[in-house]
C-alpha cells in the first residue's frame, strides 16, 4: 500500500548546459556612500510586546516586498530598492535596485549555514535583450558590506521566479522557455569567483529555503492532485543532479484558485494572490508552506506541514464569513513554532496587514489568534497586488520571527509594515 501511495523516482536527471558567470562586484552594499540614496521607512514601535516600524511607503500596486533576516540586520527589498534596517527597526542605507544590475520581483533570504543574504531581480530592459536574473549575494553576514551579482541570461523568461538554497546550493526557477531552472554553488557566489550555472530542462518546481544543515537542494510542484518533491544532490564530479522524485496525493481540504477580494467604498476588487506558495521551509526534517485558496467562496488560507517524503503531517485553514485572506507566506523557528503572514480585506475594511501564530506543542492543525498589524486606510484600484508578502526566521538565532506585509495607505498604494512577532509564553 505504501508502495502504491508513494511514487519514488530514482531520477538521474542531468543539466542540460552549463555555463560560467562573472560577477558584478560591489565593494559595499551602498558603493561606498556614492550610490543613490534610498531612505524612508523605520518609526518603530512596540504593540501588544511585537516590533512594528515601517519600511518603504512609496509602493504602487506592484510593491512586492519581501525581508530576509541575519547578521543583526533586516534586509528589504521591492519593486523600487533595497533598504537595510538594525534589528530596533532604525533605518541604515537604501540604494535602488539599479545598484544591482536593475530588475524587478525580488525574493529574498538569509542562509543560517553560510551566513550570507541573498535576492534575485529579473530584468526584462536590459539593452543586450537576454532578460538576466541578477543572483546577488553577500561576501558575509553583514549587509552593508560586499556584494556580488551574477547576471544569469533567460532569454525568454518572464516574471514570476523563485529562489531557494541550502547548505551547498543556491537554485531558482522561472517561467518560460525550455531551460527554467538554473543552480549555482554556493561556495562559489558567497566567494565572489566566477560561479558555473547548471541549467536544467523544464521546471523543477519551486526551490525550498533550507534552514537545516542540508547539502541537497529540493524544489516542490503543487498538481491538482499530488505534491511533488524533487531533490537535487551532488554527483562525484561535482555536478549537480535530480536525485529523485516524489510524488503522492496531497488530500488538500481546499484546492481552488482564490477569488478576487472586495473592499470597502468601491466595487472593484483586487487580486488575492493564487495556490501557489510564495515561500517553502525545511526546518527540522519537515516541508512547511501556506498557500491562498477558494474557501467557501472566498480566499482563505491553507497551511501544511508535510514529511520529505511527501506525507502530510498537519494541515490547517484561516477562513472567514465575510472578509477574505490574501498574499500568505510562512515562516518557521527551530523549535517548530510557526509565523502564517497575510492580509485582510473585505466589504467593509481595507487591505490591512495581518499575521498568526502557533506554537510546537499547540493542538495540530491550530493556529492561534489573529494579529493586527496594520490598518488600510483607502480602496486600491483594483486588480493585481503584487507579491505582497514575506515571512522569514531569524538567522541569527532560528528563534525569531518576522513579516512584512502590504497595507493599503490613505491614497490606496502600498505601503508596508515590519514587524518582529512576540511569541506567546504559553
Amino acid at each position: 500500500m505504501i508502495i502504491a501511495a508513494i511514487a519514488i523516482t530514482q531520477a538521474n536527471i542531468n543539466p542540460v548546459r552549463i555555463e560560467v558567470i562573472t560577477p558584478i562586484r560591489n565593494e559595499t552594499f551602498n558603493k561606498g556612500g556614492k550610490a543613490q540614496l534610498r531612505k524612508q521607512g523605520g518609526n518603530p514601535r512596540t504593540i501588544l510586546g511585537h516590533l512594528i516600524f515601517d519600511g518603504s511607503t512609496d509602493g504602487n500596486r506592484q510593491v512586492d516586498p519581501q525581508i530576509a533576516v541575519g547578521g543583526n540586520h533586516v534586509l528589504e527589498a521591492t519593486n523600487h530598492g533595497l533598504m537595510i534596517f538594525d534589528r530596533t527597526g532604525r533605518f541604515v542605507q537604501g540604494v535602488p535596485q539599479s545598484e544591482f544590475n536593475g530588475g524587478i520581483d525580488p525574493k529574498l533570504f538569509f542562509d543560517p549555514n553560510n551566513r550570507v543574504f541573498g535576492f534575485d531581480l529579473w530584468n526584462p530592459w536590459d539593452k543586450e535583450e537576454l532578460k538576466p536574473v541578477n543572483i546577488s549575494i553577500s561576501e558575509t553576514a553583514n549587509p552593508t558590506g560586499a556584494w556580488n551579482t551574477y547576471p544569469v541570461p533567460a532569454p525568454k523568461g518572464v516574471d514570476g521566479g523563485g529562489i531557494g538554497y541550502s547548505r551547498k546550493w543556491v537554485g531558482y526557477s522561472f517561467p518560460g522557455g525550455n531551460e527554467r531552472t538554473f543552480i549555482l554553488k554556493m561556495a562559489e557566489v558567497k566567494s565572489g569567483k566566477p560561479a558555473t550555472v547548471y541549467h536544467f530542462s523544464g521546471s523543477l518546481g519551486h526551490p525550498v529555503f533550507t534552514q537545516d544543515k542540508t547539502d541537497d537542494l529540493y524544489f516542490v510542484n503543487l498538481t491538482d492532485q499530488e505534491i511533488q518533491i524533487t531533490r537535487v544532490s551532488e554527483s562525484s564530479n561535482g555536478t549537480p543532479y535530480v536525485a529523485s522524485v516524489i510524488k503522492k496525493p496531497h488530500l488538500f481540504k481546499n484546492f481552488g484558485w482564490p477569488p478576487a477580494s472586495p473592499m470597502k467604498n468601491t466595487d472593484k476588487t483586487t487580486a488575492s494572490g493564487d495556490r501557489n506558495p510564495k515561500n517553502l521551509v525545511i526546518q527540522s526534517g519537515s516541508l512547511w508552506f501556506s498557500q491562498t485558496v477558494n474557501i467557501n467562496g472566498r480566499a482563505g488560507i491553507q497551511w501544511h506541514q508535510f514529511k520529505l517524503d511527501g506525507t502530510r503531517i498537519q494541515s490547517g485553514e484561516i477562513a472567514h464569513a465575510t472578509n477574505s485572506y490574501i498574499q500568505t507566506s510562512i515562516a518557521v523557528n527551530k523549535r517548530n513554532d510557526v509565523l502564517v503572514g497575510f492580509q485582510e480585506t473585505g466589504p467593509n475594511m481595507w487591505i490591512s496587514g495581518r499575521a498568526a501564530v502557533r506554537l510546537s506543542r499547540d493542538p495540530a492543525g491550530t493556529l492561534r489568534k489573529i494579529i493586527n498589524l496594520a490598518e488600510g486606510l483607502a480602496p486600491t484600484e483594483g486588480g493585481s497586488w503584487g507579491d505582497y508578502s514575506g515571512s522569514v526566521v531569524d538567522g541569527d538565532n532560528l528563534t525569531d520571527l518576522w513579516t512584512i506585509q502590504s497595507v493599503a495607505n490613505e491614497k490606496g498604494r502600498g505601503s508596508t509594515v515590519i514587524a518582529k512577532i512576540k511569541l506567546p509564553e504559553k
